[in-house]
C-alpha cells in the first residue's frame, strides 16, 4: 500500500454543546431563561471581586439589562447535562431595545457614527456580555462563542456589528482578530467594568478577520442551533425558548481534501470491505486501450491491441495493476493507470501544441495560487492543461451561495473552504498532483511559510491590498513571475519579476507603495487603492458604477462566470508562455469579449 499526500493529524478540539433561544417581549413568555442567565453573567463577571458591582449585598449576583428582551441568548457546555461554561449575546434592531454602544456614546454620537460608516441603523447587530469560565478560556470557548454571534448576524443580514470592548486584558485585541477596529476617541475608563471601555466597529463585507472560517461555518450552522426562521422573528415567543442542542465539532469530510493511493493488497482489501466505499470505478481496460493508442497512434487491429496490453501489465492482473485512489469526500474508489501512464493518456491530446518534452517540463513546475474564486479558474485550468505538478493554495473564505454564479462546484459544497473545494476538484483531474493548501489565506503571519520550498510561477486573484502587494514584494525578492486577471474586460497582468527584478510593482501605479502602510485601510481607502491598482481610466462603465454601490445596492462587485473563464484561459496561456520560455513580457493586456463581438468585427458581415 502507498499513502500520497496524507493529511496531518490535527490537534483535538472539545465539542461545545450550545443552547440558544430568543428573549421575550418584555411582560411576556416565560422569564425564567432570562433570570438564569443573567445568574451566570453575573457571576462570572464578577470574577472573584474584580467587578463588585455585579454582586449584591446579600450575596446574590445581578446583571438586570433591558436588551436581554428580544436578544438572541447563546449558552456554551462541554456535554449536553454538563454546567454552563460560557455565554454571548446578540441584539438585533427589530428588538427595539437601545444598544449598549448607544448608551456609552449617547444617542447623537451614535448616529453621527453610524451616518459617518454609512451604515442604516437597521442593518447594525450589536454583540455583548462575552463571559467564559476560567477553566474552559484555554479551550477556545470564548473564540468558538464569538465566532457564532459575529457568524448569526451575518445570517441575519446584518450590514455591520458595533459593541462595547474592555482592554485590561486584551478584550479589544481578540475583537481585532475578527474583524473589528477601535473607533478612535471612544476609549474612557467605566466604574462598573473597573476598567478602559471602546467601542468596536466590523463592517460584514470586510470579513471575519483570522477567524473567518469559523465564524462562516457557524454562520451556516445558525439555523440548526435555533431550529426556526433564519431571519428575525417579530414575535420570538410565538416560538417558546425551548433550547437546541449544537455540536459545535465539523463534520471531518468538510476539511479533507487529499486522496489516498493504494496498490492491491491489504490495505485495500479492508477499505472495500469498511462500507465507506459509495462507489467503485474500474475502467483500467479502457485507460490501457487509450494508453496502446497514444503510443502506437497507427495501430487499428484489435488483436494486436490486446497484445500489447498484455506486454504493458506484464502478468499482473489487470485489477491489480496501477493505482487506486480512495477520495474520502465522495465515498469514491476509482482505478486509473501508473502516474507516468496516466499523464501520457490524461494529456495525449496535448500534442500538436504543447509536445511530451514540453509537457514533462510543465509538470515539473511549482503554481501558487492566492485566491481560489477567479484563481479557482486558473487553477482547474491549469491542472487540465499541465501546467504544473505541484501546486501551493491559499484562500480563507468558504464556497458560498452567492458563488455558484461563477465557481465551479455544486450546492452539496457549500460551506466548504475554497482552497479546500479547488484541490478536491485538482485531484479528481489528476490523483498524483502534489498540493498544498493554506486554509488561513494569507497574513503577517502565514506569507512566508506560503513562499518557503520554492515557487515557479504565482497565479495572485486576492481581493485584499494588503495581499496583493506582499505576494508581489515576496515575488520580486525571489524572481518569481506574477500573472492576475481582473475580471473585468479581460484584463490580464503580466509581471517578468523573474526577468526584470527591479520592476515596479503593478507597473506603479500606486507608486512606492509598502504592504505595511495598508494594513489598517478602511473601506474607502480599500476600494480607492483598488480603483488605482485596475487603472479606473480603463475599467468597464459596469464595474466603475459599481464601486458607488458597494455596501448599498450591490455586496460585492458583479462578477461572471464568462469572465472568470476566460480569465482562467488567460492565466494559462500566460503561464505556460513563462514556463515554457516562450514570449510573454511584463505588461496589462485586454481581450474584451465586448469589443471582440462587435459587428465591426465580424469577418463575415454582410454574407449570406
Amino acid at each position: 500500500m502507498t499513502h500520497l499526500n496524507h493529511p496531518a493529524p490535527r490537534p483535538a478540539t472539545p465539542d461545545w454543546h450550545v443552547t440558544a433561544f430568543r428573549g421575550p417581549r418584555p411582560g411576556s413568555g416565560d422569564p425564567s431563561p432570562l433570570d438564569a442567565v443573567r445568574e451566570l453573567r453575573a457571576r462570572i463577571l464578577f470574577d472573584h471581586g474584580r467587578r463588585p458591582d455585579f454582586r449584591r449585598a446579600d450575596g446574590t449576583h445581578v446583571d438586570d439589562q433591558a436588551l436581554d428582551f428580544g436578544a438572541w441568548h447563546f449558552i456554551a457546555r462541554q456535554s449536553p447535562g454538563g454546567p454552563p461554561l460560557g455565554y454571548i449575546r446578540l441584539s438585533t434592531p427589530d428588538a427595539g431595545v437601545p444598544y449598549q454602544s448607544r448608551e456609552f456614546l449617547g444617542s447623537e454620537r451614535y448616529e453621527e457614527l453610524l451616518a459617518a460608516e454609512g451604515f442604516p441603523a437597521d442593518g447594525v447587530f450589536e454583540h455583548s456580555r462575552l463571559v467564559v469560565e476560567h477553566r474552559a478560556r484555554k479551550l477556545g470557548l470564548g473564540q468558538y462563542l464569538n465566532a457564532l454571534a459575529v457568524g448569526a448576524a451575518h445570517h441575519l443580514g446584518a450590514r455591520a456589528m458595533i459593541g462595547t470592548s474592555g482592554t485590561k486584558d486584551g478584550q479589544d485585541r481578540f475583537h481585532e482578530r475578527f474583524g473589528f477596529r477601535p473607533v478612535p476617541g471612544t476609549r474612557r475608563y467605566v466604574p462598573q467594568y473597573t476598567e478602559d471601555v471602546v467601542i468596536m466597529l466590523h463592517r460584514v463585507t470586510d470579513g471575519a478577520g483570522r477567524h473567518h472560517d469559523l465564524v462562516t461555518r457557524l454562520r451556516d450552522e445558525f439555523p440548526v442551533i435555533t431550529a426556526g426562521p433564519a431571519t428575525p422573528d417579530p414575535a420570538p415567543q410565538a416560538r417558546g425558548t425551548a433550547p437546541v442542542t449544537l455540536t459545535g465539532a465539523p463534520s471531518p469530510e468538510r476539511d479533507v481534501w487529499q486522496p489516498v493511493l493504494h496498490t492491491a493488497g491489504r490495505a485495500l482489501d479492508a477499505l472495500l470491505a469498511s462500507g465507506d466505499v459509495r462507489e467503485v470505478h474500474d475502467t483500467i481496460d479502457d485507460q490501457l486501450t487509450e494508453l496502446v493508442r497514444s503510443r502506437e497512434p497507427r495501430c487499428r487491429d484489435a488483436a494486436e491491441i490486446e497484445r500489447l496490453k498484455d506486454d504493458q501489465v506484464a502478468g499482473v492482473p489487470r485489477w491489480a495493476y496501477g493505482t487506486w485512489a480512495w477520495y474520502p469526500w465522495s465515498g469514491r474508489l476509482v482505478h486509473v493507470l501508473p502516474r507516468e501512464e496516466f499523464r501520457l493518456v490524461r494529456t495525449d491530446r496535448n500534442r500538436g501544441r504543447i509536445e511530451r518534452p514540453e509537457q514533462r517540463r510543465l509538470f515539473g513546475k511549482r503554481i501558487g495560487i492566492i485566491g481560489l474564486s477567479v484563481g479557482n479558474s486558473a487553477a482547474l485550468t491549469f491542472a487540465l492543461e499541465g501546467i504544473g505538478g505541484a501546486y501551493k493554495l491559499a484562500d480563507f473564505d468558504d464556497f458560498g451561495l452567492s458563488n455558484l454564479n461563477r465557481l465551479r462546484g455544486g450546492v452539496h459544497d457549500l460551506g466548504v473552504n475554497k482552497a479546500v473545494l479547488s484541490a478536491r476538484q485538482m485531484f479528481e483531474i489528476d490523483p498524483y498532483l502534489d498540493i498544498e493548501i493554506q486554509r488561513d489565506g494569507l497574513n503577517p503571519d502565514t506569507i512566508e511559510e506560503f513562499f518557503r520550498g520554492g515557487i515557479d510561477l504565482l497565479v495572485e486573484e486576492c481581493d485584499t491590498p494588503w495581499v496583493k502587494i506582499a505576494a508581489r514584494e515576496y515575488a520580486r525578492d525571489l524572481g518569481i513571475p506574477v500573472v492576475m486577471d481582473c475580471n473585468d474586460r479581460g484584463m490580464l497582468d503580466v509581471e517578468r519579476f523573474d526577468a526584470e527584478p527591479d520592476r515596479p510593482l503593478l507597473h506603479g501605479l500606486l507608486g512606492d507603495v509598502k504592504s505595511v502602510d495598508l494594513l489598517e485601510l478602511g473601506h474607502q481607502e480599500k476600494v480607492e487603492l483598488i480603483l488605482a491598482m485596475v487603472d479606473a481610466g480603463r475599467i468597464s462603465p459596469e464595474l466603475a458604477a459599481s464601486f458607488g454601490e458597494l455596501g448599498r445596492t450591490l455586496s460585492s462587485w458583479p462578477q461572471l462566470a464568462s469572465g472568470v473563464a476566460l480569465g482562467g484561459a488567460l492565466c494559462g496561456e500566460a503561464a505556460r508562455r513563462i514556463l515554457l520560455g516562450r514570449p510573454c513580457e511584463s505588461g496589462r493586456f485586454y481581450t474584451d469579449l465586448g469589443e471582440q463581438l462587435h459587428p465591426s468585427r465580424n469577418v463575415y458581415a454582410g454574407a449570406r
